[in-house]
This record gives C-alpha cells, sequence and structure tokens, in this order.
C-alpha cells in the first residue's frame, strides 16, 4: 500500500539524475530523524506519566493535559540564552552536545522496520552500529573538559569509564547473536528467528544470558537510573552537563532519550524477533501477520522499562557499577560465546542455523 505511493515518487525523484538521488537520500533520513525526534517528546511526557502513577501521583495535566507538555519545554529550552562559561574552550563547547547527537540518530540508518522500511540494509549493519554507538562517550568527554569545571569534568571521566565498560559487554552479545544468525545484516538477523514456532524460535531463548546482559548494559550506557551516577544530581551536579543551558542542553537531552529508543528498538531485533509476530504460524487471524506494529510493540515494552527501573530502584555506587561490568557481565558474554559456538557447530537449539 505505502509503495504503491513511494515507488512512484521515488521513481520521479531519480529521473532527475544525481540532484534527485540525493533528494531521495535526504528525504528517507528525514522520514527516520523527524518521526525520532517527536517520539522522544512523547517518550519524555509517558516517562513523566508513568512515573507519576507508580508513585501514586498525576504527573504532567496541564499544557495540553498534559500531552504537550515535553513540547512547551522544548520551546521554552530553544528560547533561553545559552550561558558558555567564562573560562570554557569555545569551539569545543560548542561542538560536544553535536557529537553526543550525531552518533545517536547515525546509528538508525540501518535499522529495519520491517522487511522493507530500512534507510541502509548493509550487510555489515552490526559493525556500524558497533561505531556509531562507540562514538557518543566523545561528545560527552568534550562537554567535561571543554567547560572547564571540575563537576562536569568529573562526570566526564565517570561517564568515558562507565561507557566503554559496558561497550565492551554489549559488543560481545553482540557477537553472539552474529554467531547465532550467521549473519551481520540486522534484517536477515531477524528473519534469522522466523519459524512457526512463533516467539520459541526467536533469541532471546537460546541467548537468554545475552539477552539479559545487553539490556541492562544498554540501561548502563545511557547513563540511567539505577547507573546514573554520571547526572547524579545529590553528587556531582547534573555531571558533564552542568555549564550547558537551553538549546545546547536540549540537544544532550535528545541524544541521551534517541539512545534509549534505539538500545529498545535494537533488543527487539535482536533477541525477540523484530517485526516477527509471536503467533507467527499458529493460524490466528491477524494476530499471525508479521509487520512493523509488533516491533514498536515490543519497543514500547523496553522503553517502558527504562522508566521501571527509575521509578523502583536506588542508583548504584560508581565501584558497584564498574564491578558489575567488568567482573560480571564481561564474563558471562564471553563464556556464553563459546555456548553459542558450540550450539552453531552442533546446530542444537539455535533457529538461525
Amino acid at each position: 500500500m505505502v509503495g504503491d505511493v513511494v515507488d512512484p515518487f521515488r521513481d520521479w525523484l531519480l529521473s532527475f539524475g544525481n540532484a534527485g538521488a540525493a533528494a531521495w537520500i535526504v528525504l528517507k533520513i528525514l522520514a527516520i530523524a523527524m518521526p525520532v525526534i517527536i517520539t522522544v517528546a512523547f517518550y519524555v511526557v509517558w516517562e513523566r506519566k508513568l512515573i507519576g502513577w507508580m508513585h501514586v501521583r498525576r504527573g504532567p495535566m496541564y499544557v495540553g493535559m498534559g500531552v504537550l507538555q515535553a513540547f512547551a519545554d522544548v520551546f521554552k529550552l530553544l528560547f533561553k540564552e545559552v550561558i558558555q562559561p567564562t573560562r570554557a574552550e569555545p569551539f569545543l563547547y560548542k561542538l560536544a552536545p553535536l557529537l553526543a547527537l550525531a552518533p545517536a540518530f547515525a546509528a538508525w540508518a540501518v535499522i529495519p522496520f520491517d522487511a522493507q522500511l530500512v534507510l541502509s540494509n548493509a550487510n555489515a549493519g552490526l559493525l556500524y552500529l558497533l561505531a556509531m554507538t562507540s562514538l557518543g562517550v566523545y561528545g560527552i568527554i568534550l562537554a567535561g573538559w571543554a567547560s572547564n569545571s571540575k563537576y562536569a569534568f568529573l562526570g566526564a571521566m565517570r561517564a568515558a569509564a562507565q561507557v566503554v565498560s559496558y561497550e565492551i559487554a554489549m559488543g560481545f552479545a553482540m557477537v553472539g547473536v552474529m554467531v547465532a544468525a550467521g549473519s551481520l545484516n540486522l534484517s536477515e538477523i531477524v528473519m534469522a528467528q522466523a519459524g512457526n514456532a512463533g516467539l520459541f524460535e526467536w533469541f532471546w531463548l537460546p541467548l537468554l544470558p545475552l539477552f539479559v546482559v545487553y539490556f541492562i548494559s544498554g540501561v548502563a550506557e545511557t547513563n540511567r537510573a539505577p547507573f546514573d551516577v554520571v547526572e547524579g544530581e545529590s553528587e556531582i551536579v547534573a555531571g558533564h552537563m552542568v555549564e550547558y543551558s537551553g538549546s545546547a542542553f536540549a540537544l544532550f537531552f535528545l541524544a541521551e532519550y534517541a539512545n534509549m529508543i534505539l538500545i529498545s528498538f535494537l533488543t527487539a531485533i535482536f533477541f525477540l524477533g523484530g517485526w516477527l509476530s509471536p503467533f507467527h504460524g499458529m493460524g490466528i487471524p491477524f494476530l499471525s501477520v508479521d509487520g512493523w506494529w509488533w516491533l514498536l510493540l515490543k519497543v514500547f515494552f523496553f522503553a517502558s522499562c527504562f522508566i521501571w527501573f527509575r521509578a523502583s530502584f536506588p542508583r548504584y555506587r560508581y565501584d558497584q557499577i564498574m564491578r558489575l561490568g567488568w567482573k560480571v557481565f564481561i564474563p558471562i558474554t564471553i563464556a556464553w560465546i563459546v555456548v553459542v559456538a558450540l550450539m552453531a557447530y552442533y546446530d542444537v537449539f539455535l533457529p538461525g542455523q
């Protein structure tokens, strides 16, 4: 249905040569970037409402009955003055929010929303994701250093150690998924989980330890509670963002929430079958049909888990966070990669083989 409208428009644009091809790429980028930005706004509203309900209060309820509260906050930040510290490094101070935001959005280029809906169906999509998700820490480090503030610098150093530590565990979890699927292409990883058994064909079952480690590491990498010592208001006054205001602060905020949604998408794609229906092959009308709506439902669940963790768990101490990453998660992932490799070699309990 969508292709009947999009394909003729694409062919018409491509008839203009290189200029038309460039315009088509820009339109595809906007078709992903704009919904992500709008989703972040509504995600913030959902976070405030859900935490309010969990704390037995109402949450935002005045600006558009609470639905437009996030948009009001965005307009407020955009019109506020960006106050730059006198002793800050001007160029790097302004570059840091962009370095945090650009990789967060660039990673969406290889995310498949359906069998057809993907900006770049790259064969090395997994490697691309590893590269993009690793670059965001540079924006955080630069923000702390360029602000020339001891609190911002301390937050940046904490962030660098924490993100790098959990990036290793996430990378090893991705290696397990690659071994199980036999591919680096995200669409092929999803299709490797297809089968008549529905959700029991997905990788969450044979890769259960990697599934748990990947999602918890994603929570830690995005500096969310209970791993939010980087921005622990009670300790270091908002960490690396303490000297940022207005639109510069909004860019950091947007990057953090875009990364949270990205981790939710990747968890659903790697371990829960992406757009595949849990009732696939069972002959149940409507429910057995695969589609992007299943992916969005799974993403909504994982995105809500981020909020649930924030409302439920106390903040870990910094030494506890580092111990969990280095002494627990990394050994578990290394051991399970060996197990997955043996299962793949002997063709045991891996649907993708």
